[in-house]
């Protein structure tokens, strides 16, 4: 899986389980990765078109995305448990294979590869 069609599945899975938590809880904080994930789906098609500042910004926004869903959701999801579970479960699956995206990405294009 190439890089923007990584940040195309991280983005729609932050949009779609985002909207998911608040129409379950009705908490505002939930729509928190909806915005990450617009911004995200945004800057997919210069991710595509190896625009090396846009992809830079998607993985910056990845990893607080996976930062946050780490350090302050998952231990809350953990000790809930129900289906807040397996929304956080689903957005941090989806951005760690996007960071391995990218990585390669990275590594390929300092190696000279397309």
């Amino acid at each position: 899986m190439n890089a923007g069609n990584a940040n195309l599945l991280n983005a729609v899975a932050l949009i779609g389980l985002g909207f998911w938590g608040y129409k379950s809880t009705g908490s505002n904080t939930a729509l928190i990765p909806v915005i990450f994930g617009v911004i995200l789906l945004v800057l997919t098609n210069s991710i595509r078109n190896h625009n090396k500042a846009a992809a830079h910004v998607a993985v910056l926004l990845t990893l607080l995305m996976l930062g946050a869903l780490f350090g302050m959701r998952l231990p809350k999801s953990l000790d809930q448990g129900g289906p807040g579970l397996y929304r956080t479960i689903g957005m941090i699956v989806t951005g760690v294979i996007a960071m391995f995206a990218f990585i390669k990405s990275f590594i390929d294009a300092r190696r000279g590869y397309k």
